[in-house]
């Protein structure tokens, strides 16, 4: 981890004095020859540094070649993913583990997009070592005028079924900022923060719960048309996105 750090922190000035590299997204790093996992320095919004996790390993396939900006990401349960506006907005977590994007987190969700097209892939396992997947060829997110709206088309099947859909085209939502459609505040009934529309179809911002818990009502870290939501939860769960040239 010491060698991925340090290559974060070196990676603006590896082209020399005078013509610092300041990579947009992960993408960028891959395509200048990065090809190791890990954390990285991009600059979404100009000179203000974002440290993200990059995904660089290929598995073969045109769509999952290197280059994935994480997102949003939960493996252990050690990061509380239950909070208020500003702090979805400005980001959370450990970029070694468990976080919600970077500083001033919306923002840079919203920047990356304005400026270029992704798609996005969202990975899942549960607590039996299954793994699914989902693929859409375009995701954006509006402007914090319009409630950081999401729109996201173009759903491919990696086994996992598309839960996602449902949400396009609906403002982000928190315990204290509700814009879902419904009369209660999805994001506290579910305990967690989405795109929640009436309310959900996936709740990766949920609660972290080993497995299965009947006492429990839709507050996992789920994803609908794979494991339903009612009582389930995953093991790990990732958001990543990728430029479209």
């Amino acid at each position: 981890m010491e060698m991925k750090v340090i290559l974060a922190i070196l990676l603006p000035v590896v082209l020399g004095r005078d013509c610092k590299f300041m990579p947009f997204d992960c993408s960028d790093i891959y395509n200048s020859g990065e090809k190791v996992s890990g954390i990285y320095t991009i600059y979404p919004a100009g000179e203000v540094p974002v440290w993200v996790y990059c995904h660089m390993v290929s598995d073969g396939k045109d769509e999952d070649n290197g280059g994935w900006t994480v997102i949003q990401r939960r493996m252990a349960g050690s990061v509380n993913f239950y909070r208020p506006w500003n702090q979805y907005k400005r980001g959370f977590g450990n970029v070694e583990s468990e976080y919600w994007l970077g500083k001033i987190s919306q923002r840079n969700m919203y920047q990356l997009t304005r400026n270029r097209n992704y798609m996005l892939r969202v990975d899942m396992e549960d607590f039996e070592g299954r793994k699914g997947f989902a693929l859409y060829s375009s995701f954006s997110v509006d402007c914090e005028c319009v409630g950081y709206k999401l729109q996201v088309s173009g759903f491919k099947n990696g086994g996992a079924g598309d839960s996602l859909t449902h949400h396009s085209n609906h403002k982000f939502s928190t315990f204290d900022k509700d814009q879902d459609l419904l009369n209660v505040n999805c994001a506290k009934r579910h305990l967690g923060a989405f795109w929640y529309k009436d309310c959900h179809r996936t709740n990766p911002n949920g609660v972290y719960l080993w497995g299965e818990d009947g006492t429990h009502f839709a507050i996992g870290v789920s994803w609908y048309s794979w494991k339903g939501n009612d009582d389930v939860s995953m093991k790990s769960f990732s958001m990543k996105i990728k430029s479209v040239f």
